[in-house]
């Protein structure tokens, strides 16, 4: 599941019965699922396992409802009186058992737990063990959001309304479809047949095998068994749909779109292409289905971007389709990214299986990973190497503050599972995964991965059958060290001492600490730190393993010493404040990665207090106009991040700072702006696009008269002249006009929206009415949000885009309007999206808002992302207070 363009400001709100349905655990090791011994966590009675469905499905997508006739082969290991199993708003009209072999059939009553979801069957008498077929006649409903089996409406090209139907299982709503034993280690075959309105394109995970018209004009469609997989990745989809598709080794790729939008999937088959022929190769292990398609739907979920159902990826148009006459580049980087993230889990996730959510990460993490080295290996043009840095500072502004948790994390209810899919999973896991690579080689870490493929194909696992594999491909103690950072949470913390230079090599000293930013005086953790390390402007790189909390490190040449060199460590370095400043003279010789890191590294730990605050803005003023464009973007976004921590001083009635603070950051962009200019330039870098896109974005939200003049200018000129504004930038100059719009600029952005009949533009279009500076504006889209007009998929992106600069606002309006809220947010989100609405507050009175929410609303067991964001408002409340005077005073001395 992809998850990267979900907002951070969103996350859900619910009184949720699953929140309460608590897993059976047979085993809870101390250290989670990390032994392949302990016993796999489950919500059912053991005894009765399933290894074939045979489904019959029959959905009515104008009552929003289907029927169904399931047969379930079950292995029964002991003689039992009653069957449970997975069920979620579903009505069974009859139940039976019968022996495989053939015999009599036995009625079941049946009993449903509402709460912990599940159907329970009991027979007169005992079942001996042995095989025996389950049949059950049972309905259900359609859902509007992202859970189950669910609809979404969309524009057609005709102007009339149209119904596509999809499902979505991950990680436990099978069980609204298919009354299963939906939990990862229960694989099973799959086998199933719709009957489907004539004129409507039915898509399975499997090629359909035969299709047959009936007697009332609608037709069944069958599709071919399944491979043994878990019930998260069964797929359906069915809608007036168009498919294109081209072979690959056998295997026939495809991509399946509404009617008319085929041609903008092209891009998405070309690249699904090229990754296909990248993993097969780099896992040793042929893709083993005949077909993979990846399946388009309008509107968007809150929670993912794409699904990786084996042999039918299902993506969000947002992140599938590309029209080249609008797209951007970042649209091109983010597209191929989510095709290689769900591609790679066909592998990682849909062969091989995590046994149980506590090693989620191991689908998540390993597919995040794949996703950035194949981007990179397949487009180095794009130079999206240099984004790992960002990945990791994703992952670390989470793991830093009080409500962390390690990457193997204990799973106990469905809400903790779902609450799983965060930064520490995914941004994390692929962190690790980067550093564990760079210690025992590329070469040795492939080799592991492809024997561990190998090993446990069509099966589950846990981490440590992973390691396993590493360490014996690698001749390295991996285990040890992935156990010191999957297994418990935190950012290690490397000291680095003052630099001896003798014999032309340099030797320095290293202790290890931990870098929090909320818990001073915390007592440090211990890991074992992989660290590489250069001297600034020198090829030659050394490394050395930190145990014990010290170590020391001897380095070829002499000269300014880069520690966490190329940056695939998952640390943050803190230099003596003499040894910052002589690499601060440096920073136009270092490696565009390494200066990356550092900006990102003097920025976090200038936040939390562990030096000047200022630093960072040393390094900003020491950056040449020449510099890589990414060095530029991400500079551009750390100087975004401060603005807005001035906003919300500027608030409260101090809006002198924030307008000195703004003056500084213009200077530094606005001659980079004037440099990139608003169009392309011919052979120009791809990376120049993306940093004329940040740009534009940043330079509009600190105010700059020049650019938000000229989006304007530009946005009334199209009018007349398609070509004023470039289409890449389209996208963009609308969302500088509508943040800064008026009441009557927004009314006209509002008809623009409700006329427009694109799905993936008209989705864009509501998204931005909600993007605006105005406060009563704000809340106009917020009120627009809970009607019927924007689509029900796209009521929450806009509340959680007013969240963006009034989280309060937001959140207030999310309290009092709650039940709706509700209806709009896909229920696997639900416990998350209020907390992170209100995640940007730096109110002290949002703390006891969200406790109050979760007392009302959320169990103990699910209020792991509220607990997250109360972390988050208290540390920016402290962070503001005590750091902004330190970049106040900089300004005095260094502004110009």
């Amino acid at each position: 599941m992809h998850r990267k363009l979900l907002s951070a400001a969103v996350a859900p709100a619910f009184t949720l019965a699953l929140a309460t349905a608590p897993f059976h655990v047979s085993a809870a090791p101390t250290r989670a699922s990390a032994t392949a011994n302990a016993d796999t966590t489950t919500q059912l009675p053991r005894g009765v396992v399933p290894t074939h469905y045979q489904i019959a499905l029959t959905p009515d997508a104008a009552t929003a409802s289907f029927g169904a006739h399931a047969v379930v082969t079950i292995n029964v290991a002991k003689a039992t009186s009653t069957i449970t199993l997975n069920a979620a708003e579903l009505k069974f009209s009859k139940v039976t058992l019968a022996p495989a072999a053939g015999g009599a059939e036995r009625d079941a009553s049946v009993a449903v737990d509402n709460d912990a979801q599940t159907a329970t069957f009991t027979f007169a008498q005992p079942i001996a063990p042995g095989m025996y077929r389950l049949a059950m006649d049972y309905t259900g409903v359609i859902g509007t959001q992202a859970v189950g089996l669910f609809s979404l409406d969309y524009p057609g090209a005709d102007g009339k309304r149209q119904r596509a139907l999809y499902t979505q299982f991950e990680n436990s709503d099978a069980r609204r479809m298919i009354p299963s034993w939906d939990e990862p280690a229960y694989k099973a075959s799959f086998a199933l047949d719709v009957v489907v309105p004539a004129a409507q394109m039915a898509v399975s995970n499997m090629p359909a095998t035969k299709t047959e018209t009936l007697p009332d004009g609608r037709k069944r469609v069958s599709f071919a068994t399944t491979p043994k997989m878990s019930t998260y990745l069964l797929f359906f989809a069915l809608g007036d749909f168009e498919r294109a598709a081209a072979k690959v080794h056998g295997t026939e790729v495809g991509v399946v779109t509404r009617r008319g939008a085929l041609p903008q999937a092209k891009f998405a088959l070309d690249a699904s292409q090229a990754i296909l022929r990248e993993y097969n190769d780099y896992f040793g292990v042929r893709y083993p289905l005949p077909k993979l398609d990846n399946v388009a739907g309008a509107g968007r979920s809150q929670f993912f971007s794409a699904m990786e159902n084996w042999g039918a990826i299902f993506t969000f148009e947002y992140a599938l389709l590309l029209d080249p006459a609008i797209a951007t580049q970042h649209d091109r980087e983010e597209i191929f990214a989510t095709a290689a993230h769900e591609m790679a889990h066909q592998w990682f996730g849909d062969l091989v299986t995590m046994r149980w959510w506590d090693d989620l990460w191991l689908n998540e993490g390993f597919a995040s990973w794949m996703e950035s080295r194949t981007t990179a290996r397949l487009h180095p043009e794009w130079n999206t190497h240099l984004g790992a840095v960002g990945v990791r500072e994703s992952a670390m502004r989470r793991d830093a503050i009080a409500g962390t948790h390690p990457v193997v994390q204990h799973v106990e209810t469905v809400e903790q599972a779902n609450q799983a899919f965060d930064e520490i999973t995914y941004s994390k896991g692929e962190s690790v995964i980067r550093m564990l690579e760079a210690y025992v080689g590329a070469n040795a870490w492939r080799n592991g991965v492809r024997a561990y493929m190998q090993a446990h194909a069509y099966g589950n696992t846990v981490s440590d059958d992973l390691w396993k594999q590493i360490e014996k491909a690698a001749g390295k103690p991996v285990t040890a060290i992935a156990h010191d950072f999957t297994l418990q949470p935190g950012v290690p913390l490397i000291k680095v001492g003052e630099p001896a230079c003798r014999n032309n090599a340099t030797t320095v000293a290293l202790t290890q600490a931990e870098f929090t930013r909320d818990r001073a005086g915390k007592a440090p953790l211990a890991w074992r730190v992989p660290v590489i390390a250069q001297i600034a402007g020198s090829k030659n790189q050394a490394s050395t393993l930190v145990t014990g909390g010290k170590g020391a490190i001897t380095i070829p040449g002499c000269g300014a010493v880069i520690v966490n060199a190329g940056q695939s460590g998952y640390y943050r370095t803190l230099y003596a404040s003499a040894d910052f400043a002589q690499l601060a003279t440096r920073f136009a010789s270092l490696a565009p990665i390494d200066q990356i890191g550092l900006l990102a590294d003097s920025s976090a730990l200038g936040l939390a207090g562990l030096q000047p605050a200022s630093d960072v803005l040393d390094l900003v003023k020491a950056t040449p106009a020449g510099a890589d464009p990414a060095v530029w973007t991400r500079i551009a976004v750390l100087l975004d991040g401060v603005h807005n921590r001035y906003r919300e001083q500027a608030r409260g009635g101090d809006a002198t700072r924030q307008k000195r603070f703004d003056t500084f950051a213009i200077a530094r962009l606005a001659p980079l702006m004037a440099q990139v200019g608003w169009a392309a330039r011919p052979g120009e870098a791809s990376s120049v696009a993306n940093l004329r896109e940040e740009l534009v974005n940043v330079l509009s939200n600190l105010g700059d008269a020049n650019v938000i003049a000229e989006a304007r200018r530009r946005y009334a000129a199209l009018a007349t002249d398609a070509s004023a504004v470039p289409g890449p930038l389209r996208k963009t100059v609308m969302g500088v006009v509508a943040q800064h719009a008026d009441a009557a600029t927004w009314d006209q952005l509002h008809l623009a929206a409700r006329n427009e009949t694109t799905p993936l533009v008209r989705d864009q279009r509501y998204t931005l009415l909600a993007a605006t500076e105005d406060r009563a504006l704000a809340m106009r889209a917020l009120q627009l949000a809970l009607t019927d007009e924007p689509g029900l998929t796209i009521s929450a992106a806009m509340i959680s885009e007013v969240a963006l600069r009034y989280p309060d606002m937001a959140f207030d309006f999310a309290i009092a309007h709650l039940a709706q809220i509700n209806a709009r947010v896909d229920a696997s989100s639900r416990s998350r999206y209020l907390a992170r609405l209100a995640t940007g507050s730096s109110d002290p009175a949002m703390v006891d808002k969200l406790g109050a929410y979760a007392q009302a609303n959320l169990a103990p067991s699910s209020r792991g992302d509220v607990e997250a964001a109360i972390a988050a408002i208290k540390d920016r409340i402290q962070v503001n207070a005590a750091r902004l005077p330190e970049i106040d005073a900089w300004l005095a001395q260094n502004a110009q």
